[in-house]
């Protein structure tokens, strides 16, 4: 049973070290290559799009990461990088964009469809909006006829039907 472990743990720690960063690729100051990991979970991959390129797999990705180290290492600003990048790809490539007028609509647009859902439902309930037409004068006196009908412990007659017990099941 021991060797079925030491397989298995083996096989873990290759797993493992499959997934990390090539060493050749890290920078050689620990700081510089913790600021650039950082900026890593800032940035979008473009092909993934929803994951940061810190944890995609993607080719461009590692471009990315690359290009980062690189300007990193060339001793330019976390905000340096950004502008180079959003210039490059677009604010996509942000995973939180600044808020700007370009992308207002995408920041207040939950908001505004809470508020209007609101209204909506607060008019709704105090009865301001009727959104069944009222019913027309001939409507009314047939409902009132039925009414009647049925006060009167008569049962209503449906068109082109006989009112007999014999009729049906349901009486």
């Amino acid at each position: 049973m021991s060797r079925l472990r030491l397989a298995a743990l083996i096989a873990a720690a290759v797993v493992c070290t499959a997934g990390a960063s090539d060493p050749a690729d890290r920078l050689r100051d620990p700081a510089q290559e913790a600021r650039a990991e950082h900026l890593f979970t800032q940035l979008r991959c473009v092909v993934c799009q929803n994951e940061s390129i810190n944890d995609s797999e993607a080719d461009l990705a590692h471009d990315l990461r690359q290009i980062v180290r690189q300007q990193v290492e060339e001793g330019r600003s976390d905000a340096q990088i950004k502008s180079f990048l959003v210039a490059r790809y677009g604010e996509f490539i942000l995973l939180k964009p600044k808020f700007s007028l370009g992308n207002s609509v995408l920041w207040l647009a939950p908001l505004l469809i809470v508020l209007c859902g609101g209204a909506f439902f607060a008019m709704r309930s105090r009865g301001g909006t009727r959104l069944e037409p009222a019913l027309t004068p001939e409507e009314e006196a047939k409902l009132g006829a039925l009414q009647a009908q049925v006060v009167d412990g008569a049962r209503p007659v449906a068109a082109g039907t006989q009112n007999s017990d014999h009729d049906g099941m349901l009486s």
